[in-house]
């Protein structure tokens, strides 16, 4: 965990401008508080010798009135800061796991943590802690030369002083990393604990283990409160420490002044602006360590992040094994073996297959990498050995993604056809009859994941967008498993009327489908049997 790290700027340039503006600002801050403090001086200077208050009182009116114009735009500035960052950190994370190979990406309870919790803890770290970092290098150097310029006895005292602040602000920091490290670790179980129970309940429910679930969840959000009151604890401890210290030298200061103004070394103007301006030197270094509890998971998520980021997502050497996107209508796979990670065999072994236009059929038991091998064609994965090539695909799941919005809006995922073709495409699969009867037709609302419809309604929804697509190679994972005869014998002409054109390759169990290819691919533990 690194208090700074220049690369989240370069991974969300939009988040550049406002950080920036926020340093700006903040040094601004500091500036015109040096001037309010001799303002401040004047003032009470011409009070106590009675000449003439105008002009004094103007200077702090008017400075007062900038670090006030400063304070409000810093709330606004660092509130659009903040939104923008983790937009652009989520958004960069995102299209990386999303375009990365299955192998590469994270296991879901990080994900789940890192792209919610995680990327919204970089708030208060970008839209506070970044400003406060730039506010505590430049603000004490100009308050330090003002205070040299004014009494450089006190500025002695703060030369000699203020290294302690960053020193104990680094020892304390260190054990801060420790336990956000261990609050991390809590919070990535909790999410990813929940994630699986989420998952797993209506099988838990099946087999009544769902309240021993709840017991299971209660110990895991204990041991993350227990791992935050750590962390809380030791931010209020190491505040109070750097509060303490700050104190301390500005009270030296003060002695050393009040001294001086009793032997008459020094006036009463320079012995005020001595004790104004030395706390300005330590203030911004006690803000940062403040400022860096409060953005401390902020801290660590930014750590991981970057990692994600800038991590290759390559799994094979060059040259030894990959999938390869190309302008071709057909698919070509030559001796592809693919594990999953963690696993030490091999789930497609040897797999040699050409398919151009027209319709391959591929079946085989159950657990032999059929549905594997239509995600290495996709390119959602990377063989171990051998190579892959094809056009670009459309890949239809078993369970295919439908987005939260209208029904409208999941048959035009990735397309902009117009109303007439996505009636069409419904008349296609089955589903114009149904669509035209509900009461908001292509505007019914559809819940999460399809929420609304029967699984063989979404399975027919996903195969009428893909024939929107204009991808010359679709692939279609179990297409009629969850319709009746009728269906099916409809989505099979369909998939016939697909394959005059393109290349379809379909992963099935249904025997009505395989009289209908042009080629039939048996998927074995041992390889492939090739029918044409």
């Amino acid at each position: 965990m690194r208090p700074f790290d220049p690369h989240v700027l370069t991974v969300a340039p939009a988040a550049r401008r406002p950080v920036l503006l926020l340093a700006v600002v903040g040094v601004l801050q500091g500036a015109a508080t040096i001037g309010t403090a001799f303002a401040l001086a004047a003032l009470v200077v011409a009070v106590v010798d009675g000449a003439g208050l105008v002009g004094p009182a103007a200077w702090l009116a008017g400075l007062l009135t900038v670090r006030a114009a400063l304070g409000w735009s810093s709330e606004r500035v660092a509130a659009h800061a903040g939104v923008e960052v983790t937009a652009a950190l989520r958004t960069a994370l995102l299209r990386r796991w999303l375009t990365a190979p299955a192998e590469a990406r994270p296991d879901p309870d990080r994900a789940a943590t890192l792209a919610a919790q995680g990327v919204a803890a970089v708030e208060p770290y970008a839209a506070r802690f970044l400003p406060a970092l730039v506010a505590g290098a430049v603000v004490p150097v100009l308050a330090l030369a003002a205070l040299v310029r004014v009494d450089w006895v006190s500025a002695l005292v703060v030369v000699l002083t203020l290294p302690l602040l960053p020193l104990f602000a680094a020892l304390i920091g260190a054990a801060t990393r420790d336990e956000t490290d261990r609050r991390w670790q809590a919070l990535s179980q909790l999410s990813g604990h929940f994630v699986d129970v989420m998952r797993g309940l209506p099988t838990l429910v099946g087999y009544g283990r769902a309240e021993r679930q709840v017991e299971v969840v209660g110990e895991v959000s204990r041991r993350h409160r227990s791992a935050t009151m750590r962390t809380l604890r030791l931010a209020f401890m190491s505040s109070a420490a750097l509060e303490l210290l700050a104190s301390i030298s500005v009270a030296i200061v003060a002695v050393t002044v009040g001294l001086r103004l009793t032997h008459g070394t020094v006036t009463l103007q320079t012995g005020l602006l001595a004790i104004l301006l030395a706390p300005e030197a330590y203030w911004p270094i006690r803000r940062v360590g403040a400022e860096f509890h409060n953005a401390a998971d902020g801290a660590e998520a930014v750590a991981a992040v970057l990692d994600d980021l800038t991590t290759d997502t390559s799994v094979a050497a060059p040259g030894t094994a990959g999938t390869t996107t190309t302008d071709r209508l057909g698919v070509g796979l030559v001796d592809v073996t693919y594990a999953y990670p963690g696993s030490p065999e091999p789930v497609v072994r040897g797999v040699t297959l050409t398919a151009g236009p027209g319709l391959t059929v591929v079946t085989g038991p159950s657990g032999v990498g059929k549905s594997t091998l239509l995600e290495l064609v996709a390119g959602l994965r990377t063989p171990a050995s051998g190579s892959v090539a094809a056009g670009r695909c459309h890949l239809v799941t078993q369970r295919p993604f439908l987005p939260d919005g209208t029904l409208r809006d999941a048959l035009r995922l990735g397309t902009d056809a117009t109303d007439d073709a996505l009636w069409e495409a419904l008349r296609r699969v089955g589903l114009e009859g149904y669509v035209a009867g509900l009461p908001h037709a292509l505007a019914t609302p559809l819940g999460d994941d399809g929420v609304g419809l029967s699984a063989g309604q979404r399975a027919r929804v996903a195969i009428a967008r893909a024939t929107l697509s204009s991808a010359p190679v679709l692939l279609v994972d179990e297409p009629t498993a969850h319709l009746d005869e009728s269906a099916s014998a409809q989505v099979h002409a369909l998939l016939q009327q697909l394959a005059e054109r393109r290349t379809v390759l379909v992963v099935t169990h249904r025997p009505e489908l395989v009289h209908l290819a042009d080629q039939h691919v048996v998927v074995t533990a041992a390889g492939t049997e090739v029918h044409r």
